[in-house]
């Protein structure tokens, strides 16, 4: 497979501290891929780099075919171009019922006013039902949001991601707070999502990792430090010091 984001040298300092270290990592189009690290590792710097957050001192950070320079981008033009980033905490609409989220979050060309008075299509309605499928949220449709378990919020605001037709979701700890058959059914839920999309996740819980069972990159001081199966950089005696002993 061709990479569909390829970050090539990338170096960010903050007030001294360099976050980010001559950081190269590639990811495939469909690839489901898992970041590990201690605190303060860079994971998240990463993140907001691709995501246009926050902009490098060097390096390159590319997308898609024909390539594009993210960094020469928006935030809002990184989104539309089909990267998508879902925070640790959830953020949905907690008024508004499941359904009306998923709608809401269709891949429209819609401004603040038209979103107001938009009306769904019977395409959209049909769209919405295949997307709480998915994320197994079809029995709570004309649920309020800010009913839900704090692991329905965070299938549901997946789905609200996917209603955006994404190249590439960023996902953020997703196990936080999750009982036990929460984070399973999201292990499940991420791993249908790939293939269709490439899928980051950035994670501590090594049982959810293991339960991906995908490729993963383990960060230290701003640099990759392992790559490969969760059984190889387990085996590695510098991941082992500087996070998995801990």
């Amino acid at each position: 497979m061709s990479a569909i984001l390829e970050v090539n040298d990338v170096s960010v300092t903050f007030d001294g501290f360099k976050a980010i270290n001559n950081l190269s990592l590639s990811i495939d189009k469909g690839e489901l891929r898992a970041i590990i690290g201690p605190n303060g590792a860079g994971k998240t710097t990463f993140m907001d780099i691709v995501t246009g957050k926050t902009r490098p001192d060097s390096g390159k950070v590319e997308w898609g075919w024909p390539s594009r320079n993210l960094l020469k981008l928006s935030v809002s033009e990184i989104a539309r171009l089909g990267i998508g980033r879902k925070f640790q905490r959830p953020t949905v609409f907690e008024h508004q019922t499941v359904k009306d989220n998923l709608i809401l979050s269709l891949n429209k060309k819609r401004n603040p006013v038209s979103a107001l008075f938009y009306i769904a299509s019977e395409a959209d309605l049909s769209k919405v039902e295949d997307l709480s499928l998915e994320i197994g949220l079809e029995d709570s449709l004309n649920r309020i949001a800010g009913e839900l378990s704090h692991g329905q919020k965070q299938w549901l605001e997946i789905g609200m991601l996917l209603a955006q037709d994404p190249k590439l979701l960023l996902v953020d700890e997703p196990a936080a707070g999750m009982t036990m058959a929460e984070r399973k059914h999201t292990t499940d839920l991420l791993k249908r999502t790939a293939g269709k999309h490439a899928v980051i996740v950035v994670e501590h819980d090594m049982d959810f990792i293991r339960r991906l069972d995908c490729r993963v990159t383990v960060l230290h001081e701003g640099a990759v430090l392992a790559e490969g199966s969760l059984d190889f950089v387990s085996k590695n005696q510098e991941v082992k010091n500087v996070y998995l002993g801990r």
